[in-house]
């Protein structure tokens, strides 16, 4: 029951969200270092693919962006990097919370067995 594709694919969405989390984190960290290019994670049409294969795995792979760069050769844009940190904390706080019901429906079940 544990192994199901539901609670895979949580999984691998909070091991892509988490990367996604720490590649926002650095590029922010350097945002003023010349020749830097921000790191973008993408896990989610790989996920979706595998869900609908009935598997739910999926490795998130990290990517330079190819968005213009400033005179210095960095392209990190805090406008850009602030709304990813948003959206990214919402979706792990709602894919916890999915892996919580998930967690508590088993426990009923083996509760009541």
């Amino acid at each position: 029951m544990l192994e199901s594709v539901t609670s895979k694919a949580l999984e691998s969405a909070l091991d892509g969200l988490s990367m996604r989390q720490k590649a926002i984190a650095n590029n922010i960290a350097n945002i003023n270092t010349p020749g830097y290019t921000a790191e973008r994670v993408s896990f989610e049409d790989a996920l979706a693919a595998s869900v609908d294969a009935g598997n739910g795995s999926a490795a998130p792979s990290m990517s330079r962006s190819m968005e213009p760069t400033r005179e210095d050769g960095n392209n990190v844009n805090l406008d850009t990097e602030t709304l990813s940190n948003t959206t990214t904390v919402l979706q792990y706080q709602f894919a916890t919370q999915a892996e919580n019901n998930v967690l508590t429906s088993v426990r009923a079940v083996l509760k009541n067995s």
